[in-house]
């Protein structure tokens, strides 16, 4: 990937330096978005008709208000009312568990580095083309990795599909049926056609098409999240670009983040990513990725994608774009203060040992705490943390917090088209 290389201002207390620095964003590093798609999407983004029990949409769980999360450590989707920190267990409905993983954020999902999506990687982009856990007959008709992806929250009984008998999207997923004329999909599929407006939009957003399928929804939906929630405005842009100015501490937070602090290791690129999988000493709670036949209450991570004991512990490098937004923070949002996490994060062998609670969680009968407590798992976790702990100074970590500010973009943040007053189904828009 190219880079630029640019000197810090002189007015730093340290000597003159340059260092590298990544180049700045444009247009060529995004794909371009067919408008009548996006019109299309952004309605079905915020509509719950694409829930089991109509009740949930994407934008339940990824909100603007939240930097396009969920603003809690594990997400409450199905069996849940109300929204962010304050969504709370439906007595009428309750979860069967939480989440396992923080809902990742959506920033600059558009451009072309991104090949690899969630927190494991398991769907990925590749010369051969779109490889999820699901199999390649299971990716057929999808424009991008982006539009692949929207095929499993529907699916999740605990994220939007609901429970066993509680609507037909549920039993068709129990059933084993996800394609065909009797398969989740269609199901979904038919809800939408049957819905005027949504035919109406589809006939422009698809011309040619001869049936209106769940592919289309998919791909409509990913066109109208490219759109939306690019981020490349920020005040690190414009410095990066030449056109503006940074703060001496947000300077100073460059300095360690691209030199001393070695954080640009990994979070490297214009989005602070490098895309790859590395074993990091989170905290680990909820109840963990399992198959149904397992009992234990740990993630794997990347691990569980590719067999590979090497990977295990390993989540995916997320980008930095808007973080100081996005939290709680950690694959299983185990931090709901940034600069604990910075602290921590850091020196992550020694965090483990004194790792103090400090999720956002809704009150829910559910055993959270299970890894946390076992001793031989938390050893587990630090042994395969790989490199050195760096203790910050306070000064450090402040310098650091004011770095990841001047990555707040405010007009991304904003939202592009922002969220539509109502939806073609009628359904409750979760504003």
């Amino acid at each position: 990937m190219s880079r630029l290389v640019l000197p810090l201002l002189l007015s730093l207390s340290s000597p003159a330096w340059a260092m590298e620095f990544p180049a700045p964003v444009t247009d060529a590093d995004y794909r371009a978005t067919d408008p009548a798609q996006v019109e299309m999407g952004r309605l079905l983004f915020w509509d719950g008709v694409l829930s089991g029990n109509r009740n949930i949409s994407c934008g339940t769980c990824h909100h603007p208000s939240f930097g396009t999360g969920d603003g809690l450590s594990l997400g409450m989707g199905e069996g849940g009312r109300g929204l962010g920190p304050d969504r709370a267990v439906d007595p009428a409905n309750p979860p069967e568990e939480r989440i396992p993983r923080n809902a990742p954020a959506l920033w600059n999902l558009g451009a072309s580095e991104f090949t690899v999506l969630f927190h494991d990687g398991r769907i990925e982009r590749t010369e051969d083309g779109l490889r999820t856990p699901m199999g390649p007959e299971m990716v057929e008709g999808f424009d991008t990795l982006l539009s692949a992806q929207t095929m499993f929250p529907v699916l999740s009984a605990d994220e939007m599909a609901g429970h066993y008998s509680e609507n037909d999207v549920a039993r068709a997923v129990r059933q084993g049926l996800i394609t065909g004329e009797d398969g989740a999909w269609e199901v979904l599929a038919a809800r939408v056609r049957a819905i005027p407006e949504y035919a109406t939009l589809w006939e422009r957003a698809f011309p040619g098409d001869d049936r209106l399928d769940f592919t289309d929804i998919s791909d409509a939906i990913a066109a109208f999240v490219e759109h939306e929630w690019r981020s490349d405005t920020s005040p690190f842009d414009a410095w990066l670009r030449g056109e503006g100015d940074l703060p001496v501490e947000a300077l100073q937070g460059v300095e360690l983040f691209y030199g001393a602090a070695g954080c640009a290791a990994c979070h490297a690129g214009p989005f602070q990513t490098d895309h790859g999988f590395h074993a990091m000493g989170q905290p680990q709670l909820g109840p963990g990725k399992r198959a149904r036949f397992e009992t234990h209450a740990r993630d794997d991570g990347r691990f569980r994608v590719t067999g590979e004991e090497g990977d295990r512990f390993a989540f995916r490098t997320p980008s930095l774009r808007n973080v100081t937004e996005t939290g709680p923070w950690g694959h299983a949002g185990a931090y709901s203060d940034l600069r604990a996490f910075l602290r921590d994060h850091a020196a992550p062998r020694a965090a483990l040992g004194r790792y103090r609670r400090d999720a956002t969680l809704p009150e829910m009968e559910a055993e959270d705490w299970t890894v946390m407590e076992d001793a031989e798992q938390v050893a587990a976790l630090a042994a395969a943390v790989r490199g050195p702990d760096r203790v910050l100074t306070e000064a450090e970590v402040s310098n650091l917090m004011a770095f990841l500010e001047s990555l707040r973009d405010e007009a991304a943040l904003a939202g592009r088209l922002g969220i539509p007053e109502t939806v073609p189904s009628g359904l409750r828009v979760d504003r």
